[in-house]
């Protein structure tokens, strides 16, 4: 059975699924069964990456499922160590080949590391793997404004920039200055981490409301406003439920309460400090 999920346009237009597929922290064997699996039910947008050490698994799920290349949305991200222009190639490749794959359809730093000080360098590698054709789509990971800033001052501005967001982790001033940018947002942990997001009184009520689960209003709060979401599941049943969200929509004021819900989160990762 499939199930059609609307796309997003990004700024060099090029088409982004929705919905995704998100593999942290599944081993290869889990990967494989999971993308299978969530293939055969629909999914065309694949999140991995070089530190979840899954690409290789992530790949056999493609080549078991059989779907055409050009089908298929996959995106990868590089760690640290690959942070220079020659370093970015050198990330591609390697993902490239654990995938099994001839292009990426979107490849992002996975964190920026600023104690390093050398994403401009990173970013400079990517518009050359953009240009080489190496990759259909770049873009960031975990980026706080003052990271976008410094690029968007070089002229660089990112397809996509892959952030942890949900109801309790709004983000109202990245989100601001990606709309300003046409820079889309894709959300890592759509539904939160743990189980008090998907608790929360308000989720349940509209859970209720709309006779679905609460992992789907949370979802469905995030394609309303336009973001990419890339929930992870093993599955088969959760999966399924993930992609069943365009027969409903809330209401604007509902989707207004849910963001009103954001709070301050101290243990919240923050990349000026953490990366990898």
């Amino acid at each position: 059975m499939e199930n059609h999920i609307p796309a997003v346009l990004l700024s060099n237009g090029v088409t982004m699924p929705q919905i995704g597929l998100g593999t942290w922290p599944m081993n290869d064997h889990e990967a494989a069964r999971a993308v299978t699996t969530a293939l055969g039910l629909g999914y065309r947008l694949l999140d991995t990456a070089e530190n979840y050490q899954n690409e290789r698994g992530v790949g056999q799920g493609i080549r078991n499922a059989a779907i055409s290349r050009e089908q298929l949305f996959v995106t990868t991200k590089f760690n640290r160590q690959w942070h220079s222009v020659d370093g970015v190639r050198s990330a591609c490749e390697n993902s490239l080949k654990n995938l099994g794959l001839d292009y990426l359809d979107l490849l992002l730093i996975h964190w920026p590391n600023p104690q390093q000080d050398r994403y401009l360098q990173a970013f400079e590698g990517l518009l050359k793997l953009l240009d080489a054709g190496l990759v259909r789509a770049i873009g960031t990971s975990n980026f706080k404004p003052a990271h976008l800033t410094r690029l968007l001052a070089q002229g660089m501005v990112p397809h996509v920039n892959q952030i942890r967001l949900d109801p309790y982790h709004a983000r109202h001033d990245l989100i601001a200055m990606h709309r300003a940018n046409h820079i889309v947002t894709e959300a890592w942990s759509p539904i939160g981490r743990g189980s008090q997001l998907l608790q929360d009184p308000l989720i349940l009520l509209l859970a209720e409301k709309y006779a679905r689960t609460a992992a789907q209003i949370v979802l469905r709060w995030h394609t309303q406003q336009g973001y990419v979401a890339t929930p992870k599941s093993a599955d088969a049943h959760r999966l399924q439920q993930n992609i069943q969200l365009f027969d409903f929509s809330l209401e604007p004021v509902e989707i207004d309460r849910l963001n009103q819900l954001d709070r301050p989160d101290p243990d919240m990762l923050d990349a000026d400090v953490f990366g990898h």
